[in-house]
């Protein structure tokens, strides 16, 4: 499998998953300039937007490691621009910001480690670069 093979497995793995759990996913893959999003799905009062990184097992760098910094301002940011586009109120919804660990060994799904409220957007609103 190449790694693009790899990282779709793991997002569809994560669809499943949130679906099972009860949640509805409303967009894979939502791109805009400068950014992109890998599962954004709502239960209840929550939109969740995840971050699906799929690592083999034993990898050197965890999943929630490979979601630096920059790409939280990223994923932030591209959230912001789906809540215009959609003309969602942040009144109406509790917003989440998540990861989906997807560990693998020779191409077959292993676990599936899912962390809420994986970050947030107050370290960026304290630094001038958000």
């Amino acid at each position: 499998m190449t790694p693009y093979e790899t990282g779709r497995m793991g997002e569809f793995a994560v669809s499943y998953y949130l679906e099972y759990l009860g949640y509805q996913i409303l967009e894979r893959n939502f791109r805009i300039q400068g950014g992109e999003i890998d599962l954004i799905a709502s239960k209840n009062d929550t939109l969740c937007f995840v971050e699906v990184k799929t690592r083999k097992l034993n990898a050197p760098e965890s999943g929630a490691e490979a979601v630096n910094q920059r790409k939280q301002r990223l994923v932030i940011r591209t959230a912001y621009r789906y809540l215009e586009m959609h003309d969602i109120s942040e009144e109406d919804w509790y917003f989440r910001y998540d990861i989906a660990e997807v560990i693998t060994l020779h191409d077959r799904i292993l676990n599936i480690n899912y962390l809420e409220n994986a970050f947030d957007e107050t370290d960026f609103h304290e630094n001038s670069n958000f």
